[in-house]
């Protein structure tokens, strides 16, 4: 091959190989002013979750975690000297509906308040979907508190749209949103109602609302049931049910202990401003039970071993253990009689008998 020939190759694929790179540059500084810049590889496996960076990976790259609504560690708080909240600790889960149960006076609403940064804890350690509450956290936050308040002379629905807009919600929206709430209660003919002019129960109700409408994720409600006919009451039941299958969280602060049994997954027992019991209420019931069982049968039962006491209620009777026989040793007694047995159930207490058990040896 002639020598110019080969030199004038040569150059030629260095000029092209040279434009390459150019153009590569160019296209990565453009990509980075318009954000569009390839993402860094990560392991497909791995999802992409709101708002939780993961130490260690490259600024912007996102990671799922398992978020926990509230997480509540050994937090304290005193008035005047007087302990009110003594090394109280809980977590709730989203979709959870979490009872704190307690007499009038234990510490529930002070611990409630110190969650929404209302009053600040002496000590320990506080946190809302993974972080310390701020000013957009709360925006998550529904919450009803038990002193109600709403302007009087307001109208129902610019009620709704105003307090709405003050979690940052659009009018547009609030007002649309507004509409639908009112509609599932039954009270869209009063929004034209000022709020003096609605009933108490009424007016209650108005306030749950306002309590959701902005969509929270945590919803906290202290005594919710107050003052509200059973019409009501099991309408806000339904309601916060709903907001469950949602994944909403939900805080039922309340001393009517049938609700709690009725709503709640777990709860969380206080007195004196102390935890005295936490954790699931199937598992809080049967660790309290009577040592008992209910026994409906056609026949006489006669003597069974291991029986130190009945009670009649009926149609059916209860009977006593001795607390070294298992309920189904006396099933198998039962069924040796050739008795038809029609019902065989183990006691166990509801939570008003295991909350005045508790409380009762607190005193």
């Amino acid at each position: 091959m002639d020598t110019t020939l080969l030199i004038i190759l040569v150059v030629t694929i260095v000029v092209v190989i040279i434009l390459r790179l150019m153009l590569r540059s160019f296209r990565q500084r453009q990509g980075g002013m318009n954000g569009d810049e390839e993402a860094p590889p990560r392991d497909e496996a791995t999802p992409i979750a709101r708002g939780v960076l993961v130490p260690g990976k490259a600024e912007g790259e996102r990671v799922e975690k398992e978020e926990k609504a509230v997480e509540i560690s050994r937090v304290y708080k005193s008035f005047g000297g007087n302990e009110v909240v003594k090394d109280v600790s809980f977590t709730i889960a989203p979709g959870e509906v979490f009872g704190l149960v307690g007499p009038n006076g234990a510490g529930k609403t002070t611990t409630i308040r110190m969650l929404m940064d209302i009053i600040k804890p002496d000590s320990g350690e506080i946190t809302v979907f993974g972080q310390p509450l701020e000013e957009d956290t709360k925006n998550r936050i529904g919450y009803l508190p038990e002193e109600r308040g709403l302007y009087q002379k307001m109208r129902v629905s610019d009620s709704l749209v105003y307090l709405a807009a003050l979690k940052n919600v659009e009018s547009s929206v609030a007002r649309a949103r507004a509409e639908e709430l009112l509609r599932q209660v039954d009270m869209l003919p009063h929004k034209g109602k000022k709020i003096s002019e609605l009933s108490r129960g009424m007016g209650q109700f108005i306030q749950f609302l306002v309590t959701i409408i902005h969509d929270p994720d945590l919803v906290i409600l202290d005594e919710p049931f107050a003052g509200l006919d059973p019409v009501n009451r099991k309408l806000l039941k339904d309601i916060v049910l709903e907001l469950k299958g949602q994944g909403k969280a939900v805080i039922l602060s309340t001393h009517m202990m049938n609700e709690v049994e009725e709503m709640c997954d777990r709860i969380l027992m206080i007195d004196k401003g102390r935890v005295v019991l936490y954790g699931e209420l199937a598992e809080i019931k049967w660790r309290y039970r009577n040592n008992s069982v209910f026994v409906q049968c056609e026949g006489e039962i006669g003597q069974i071993d291991g029986v130190v006491g009945r009670k009649e209620h009926g149609k059916y009777v209860e009977l006593f253990l001795d607390g070294e026989t298992p309920p189904r040793k006396i099933l198998s007694q039962l069924v040796e009689k050739n008795l038809r047995v029609d019902r065989f159930e183990v006691s166990t207490p509801s939570l008003n008998e295991v909350f005045l058990q508790v409380v009762g040896k607190e005193q």
